[in-house]
């Protein structure tokens, strides 16, 4: 804890810590108000002095949003956590037919993905292997109806099978590519797929997220 902050800042920093840690956001002003036995403009005080020494931040001047701070000013690391849903299975290999079952969630770091809306998806097969996509890996997506030539992304063939591979548009085609030599590359045209996101990050486990 920094060593220029008072008493009062100091236990008003380790109970906005405490609360963070238990329930996942700050306290109300009022709520911090009774449980620390002040008012509730001296809760304000508080806050706003810690600001100044770059000990919090909020997303807005009145926004009930706190984020502790580490020494390089950054979002503590144990706030920025965030859960993406795992909503079914897709194949790298032979197509899957897409599953929209909830199958849990993910927790990730929010500092490294960003984007709105994310989802995870399981991957059942091999064919991406070679892009570090491996057999029960958890691929991490953006949702996306476009992709750029050379992303590797999430498509859904004839509305019903879903599959991971690199994307290439070949004039009036579609070109789906694996990365394991043992599988072959599918054309298809633009009737026939619809993309449903970008690929991100892979979770392999123990190991973590990798970005891709």
């Amino acid at each position: 804890m920094p060593a220029e902050l008072t008493p009062k800042q100091r236990r008003f920093l380790a109970y906005l810590s405490r609360e963070i840690a238990r329930i996942g956001r700050a306290p109300s002003l009022r709520q911090a108000a009774a449980e620390m036995g002040v008012s509730h403009a001296a809760i304000s005080q508080l806050i706003k002095v810690l600001e100044k020494k770059g000990i919090l931040k909020r997303d807005g001047r009145y926004s009930r949003t706190i984020h502790l701070l580490n020494r390089t000013r950054e979002t503590a690391g144990f706030m920025r956590w965030r859960e993406v849903p795992i909503v079914g299975n897709i194949a790298a290999g032979l197509p899957l037919y897409a599953q929209q079952e909830w199958g849990g969630s993910l927790v990730v770091d929010s500092a490294v993905y960003r984007g709105s809306n994310l989802f995870a998806l399981k991957v059942k097969g091999d064919s991406m292997k070679d892009a570090a996509i491996l057999d029960g890996d958890l691929v991490i997506c953006e949702p996306r109806q476009f992709a750029e030539n050379g992303e590797i992304v999430v498509a859904l063939i004839h509305q019903e099978e879903a599959t991971v591979k690199r994307f290439f548009q070949r004039g009036r085609q579609i070109e789906l590519r694996p990365e394991n030599p043992l599988y072959t590359t599918a054309n298809y045209n633009f009737d026939q797929i619809l993309i449903q996101g970008k690929v991100v990050g892979v979770q392999r486990g123990p190991e973590g997220v990798e970005r891709i």
